[in-house]
């Protein structure tokens, strides 16, 4: 028999366990870097299961709307079952179905690093702004400035072997400021601006931590048998005891780059 695990899709397991441990908290950053206002037309590229554009709509308000824009039509499912007066559409950031000029605002949280043409996508969130729009796109730091999941990497190498450490390292892949500036550059973005902000991930166990990830489709999902399963879940107990606080929860940093930018 299946267990309730087994029956949720990947997007009902990010949904249930990554938003609340990492992404619920980023919605209000985001949407403050790329200073949401009351009415404003806001746009969510890749906005997964929502976190971010439900932030924006709580800011927008009611003479505002909110568009969230994604190319896995689970996500969106999933988004449709959330309160709220948001427009969910499927579509790819490297060509937005909208026209010109459309937004005030457009935001992107945690999707940017999968995009199959970064500089093609931030063009194409830019072209859809109107003239004075701003621009917020949020990636994740490089693993080595969340020592958490830095930690974690390192003992998937020396478990299973570098291969299965960079497949957990994979939503890591643009925390380079250097990198982000080309990108920016070669989009046509001359000038963005890249902050860094601080968040935390919590899990409520290093158990529960560990399953999450096994579970995820983009990172370690059908990548480990239920016996490294198991080797994993042990080894974690001592690798991750440094993060373990009150009760047996664990938490650790985890920091972003932001990408900001205005439409002249």
């Amino acid at each position: 028999m299946m267990t309730l695990e087994e029956e949720r899709s990947p997007a009902e397991i990010y949904d249930a366990h990554f938003v609340p441990a990492l992404f619920v908290q980023w919605g209000p950053v985001v949407a403050a870097e790329a200073a949401v206002q009351k009415g404003d037309r806001v746009l969510d590229v890749a906005c997964g299961t929502g976190a971010l554009a439900l932030a924006a709509a709580a800011i927008a308000g009611p003479s505002g709307s909110v568009v969230g824009l994604d190319a896995n039509p689970d996500m969106l499912a999933v988004a449709r079952r959330k309160p709220g007066q948001i427009e969910w559409l499927e579509g790819k950031a490297e060509a937005l179905p909208f026209p010109d000029n459309g937004f005030d605002v457009v935001v992107s949280q945690f999707g940017f690093m999968f995009f199959e043409d970064k500089s093609k996508a931030l063009a194409e969130m830019m072209r859809v702004l109107r003239p004075g729009g701003r621009l917020a796109v949020a990636v994740c730091h490089a693993v080595e400035n969340s020592p958490g999941y830095h930690a974690f990497a390192l003992l998937l190498d020396r478990l299973f072997g570098k291969a299965v450490g960079d497949a957990f390292r994979a939503p890591f892949s643009l925390g380079d400021v250097g990198r982000l500036q080309e990108i920016c550059r070669q989009a046509g973005l001359m000038g963005a601006e890249i902050v860094q902000r601080n968040g935390k991930v919590r899990f409520k166990s290093i158990d529960a931590l560990v399953s999450t990830e096994r579970a995820c489709v983009w990172t370690l999902g059908g990548v480990l048998t239920d016996q490294q399963f198991e080797v994993l879940l042990k080894e974690s107990e001592t690798a991750l005891r440094p993060f373990v606080i009150n009760g047996g929860k664990i938490e650790f940093d985890m920091p972003s780059l932001i990408i900001k930018a205005w439409k002249s």
